[in-house]
């Protein structure tokens, strides 16, 4: 599985397609876990689970301790994943369990098929995963969907399971030999959160690098900041692929200035004041500097996450090649975790700049040409976007207060055994939090820069690509000289960036 595939599934409405040679091989170690666990001691399959470990079960008993799995852990809490996420987390699981080291029934596979091209969506609260054995909890609750109980969230409404699959003719899942421990025990949670996440926080790079240009072009900057020649001796891929996207998006642009023309050029340089500045902010002008090392942790974050999908993370790992079953830990989420609260603190970053850019536009001493807060209205009686500011300050507030990193928040439970955990499912969703936070932020951003685009009369200036993004906020939120109530435009414009995706800006 690619994460262009998968963003296909979860986005475009393609379905989920298994490749019959791949389900040869799950069936190949399912035949071959059946012969192997006569008179052996396997974890899981006839032992307890956890420190329980040390007691076997009796053999009358194994599929009873498979099903006890699952009812034991959906103990869960809070709020329900979004269907989305959910769907990316079945997804993710059948990505492992094509690996075929599992040794489940190959109809686990196509009964998680058929809920994902159903849009058949297990009930997942938010909160029970220490990420350690996985997802046990969050997991459990997707597992007791396939043994058809518990509820799901079908055609927008929720119902129980059994009457579901009884509409849509799905068979529960059977217990075979370690199916309940399989489906339950693994990272496909947190990696199909972050898979999301990844989606939109790349999406919203993009937008904020058409931002960045904007707002020079506003500035009527010197276009030297991202040159080649700038960015090229600094030896960091991302910031002269970034460089690379201003000067696509800033292409044709009549706003920005040459420095050879404006200071070089010794009969055009004698005052003694400058009045445009020599350099700009450092929220305008070291933008590769600053989105650059966005761009390479979400690079990486993608290399993790698209290895993820592609692995067998739970344990024991049964290889039919070698004829034998493997104990250890696919199954502890660190490489998610990690990665997650990268990009959470990255995407923190992102939003901090763009409040300053913000700052910039509403502050009319400090930019020296633009009104008080955008304000076209009488100074005084009108405000423009000046609460905007507020709302933007505070939310970024709220992302530095996350960004503290959830990875090293290892709380030892389960007697001890698991004595050092992930966290993973909390970073995926403290990072979820942390985009969302962003776009509000980046949303009242481009509505300030369509009114300063105004303001300036730069319509018709400014770069193809600005002038696009420009009529498409123009279309949501036109110029405004009254005062106005803005909720409804910032969620509309929020709405507007995570649809509208940026596909011409590539590495």
């Amino acid at each position: 599985m690619t994460l262009s595939n998968i963003y296909g599934i979860l986005f475009n409405g393609e379905p989920l397609v298994v490749k019959q040679e791949e389900m040869t091989d799950v069936a190949d170690c399912y035949e071959f876990l059946k012969g192997f666990v006569d008179e052996k001691v396997i974890y899981g399959i006839n032992t307890g689970f956890g420190p329980m470990a040390q007691w076997r079960v009796d053999d009358k008993h194994l599929k009873a301790l498979q099903y006890n799995i699952i009812r034991s852990h959906a103990t869960g809490v809070g709020a329900p994943l979004s269907d989305v996420e959910v769907r990316s987390a079945m997804i993710a699981r059948v990505g492992t369990f094509l690996q075929a080291r599992s040794g489940i029934n190959p109809e686990v596979i196509y009964l998680l098929q058929e809920l994902v091209n159903k849009e058949i969506y297990p009930f997942v609260p938010e909160h029970g995963s220490v990420g350690a054995s996985g997802d046990l909890v969050q997991l459990a609750h997707i597992a007791l969907c396939l043994i058809g109980e518990g509820k799901v969230h079908y055609k927008g409404e929720w119902r129980q399971t059994a009457e579901v699959f009884k509409e849509c003719r799905l068979k529960p899942m059977d217990i075979y030999v370690r199916e309940g421990l399989s489906v339950t025990n693994g990272t496909s949670v947190m990696t199909g959160i972050s898979i999301v996440n990844q989606y939109y926080a790349e999406n919203l790079l993009r937008y904020a690098v058409i931002a960045g240009a904007w707002i020079n072009e506003i500035a009527a900057s010197f276009d030297d900041y991202m040159s080649v020649e700038e960015n090229i001796c600094r030896r960091q891929p991302g910031q002269q692929v970034i460089a690379l996207w201003l000067r696509d998006v800033s292409n044709g642009s009549a706003c920005l200035k040459k420095r050879e023309h404006e200071l070089y050029d010794p009969a055009r340089n004698h005052e003694k004041y400058f009045e445009h500045k020599v350099q700009a902010y450092y929220s305008l002008r070291c933008i590769p500097q600053i989105y650059g090392p966005i761009y390479d942790t979400l690079k990486n974050a993608s290399d993790v996450l698209q290895n993820e999908v592609n692995s067998a993370c739970d344990n024991p790992i049964v290889d039919y090649t070698t004829k034998n079953i493997y104990h250890g830990g696919n199954f502890h989420g660190d490489y998610i975790s990690l990665e997650a609260d990268k990009v959470k603190i990255a995407m923190v970053r992102l939003a901090m700049t763009a409040e300053r850019q913000l700052n910039y536009l509403f502050h009319d001493r400090i930019n020296g040409i633009l009104p008080p807060f955008l304000n076209l209205g009488v100074l005084g009686l009108n405000y423009g976007m000046q609460a905007c500011q507020f709302t933007a300050t505070s939310t970024t507030a709220e992302c530095q207060t996350l960004a503290m990193p959830n990875y090293v928040h290892s709380i030892p439970n389960n007697n001890d055994n698991q004595d050092i955990v992930s966290m993973g499912t909390n970073s995926a969703l403290l990072c979820k939090r942390v985009i969302d936070n962003a776009y509000q932020v980046m949303s009242i951003l481009f509505i300030a820069l369509a009114q300063a685009t105004d303001c300036l009369e730069l319509a018709e200036k400014v770069s193809l690509k600005i002038r696009e993004q420009y009529c498409a906020i123009r279309e949501i939120c036109p110029k405004f000289v009254e005062d106005t109530p803005f909720y409804d435009k910032i969620a509309q414009t929020e709405k507007y960036l995570r649809t509208n995706i940026i596909r011409y800006l590539q590495s």
